[in-house]
């Protein structure tokens, strides 16, 4: 049997629609920030960005995680490098002009990262294979 329910708009906190938005909340606008979002109000942020939202994506202030992203290190490498709030473009710009030891540090040790996943990822394959082979020879 069917429900007859009227269909509910899902909604989220501004927090989570900032996340899906890549932004800094705290640097949106007021209403954005104290009022809820629709899913159909975000898909149509993400597909048509307001002048506001085009201006915080473009110049910041940034989120960690896209700071991070911009910088080419982990979140973990910017606290331990000292990076603990939203930054700028420009700031970003002036930190990579600077390339501080820590800075090179962490992009050192994000390629490592990087190459361990490739590694594992193909070691889990090639076992991946070697079983399908020998369950195809038990067969």
């Amino acid at each position: 049997m069917t429900s007859l329910k009227q269909k509910t708009s899902q909604t989220m906190k501004p927090a989570t629609a900032a996340k899906k938005l890549g932004i800094y909340l705290a640097a949106a606008p007021t209403d954005f920030q104290e009022g809820v979002v629709s899913r159909e109000e975000l898909n149509t942020l993400q597909a048509e960005p307001p002048q506001w939202l085009q201006e915080l994506r473009k110049n910041g202030p940034h989120p960690r995680p896209v700071v991070a992203a911009k910088l080419g290190v982990s979140i973990s490498g910017l606290a331990r490098g000292g990076v603990t709030e939203a930054l700028t473009t420009d700031e970003i710009e002036a930190i990579k002009a600077e390339n501080p030891l820590w800075l090179q540090h962490e992009r050192a040790n994000q390629v490592d990262v990087r190459k361990e996943t490739v590694r594992i990822k193909a070691k889990h394959e090639k076992e991946a294979k070697e079983a399908a082979a020998k369950a195809a020879k038990q067969a």
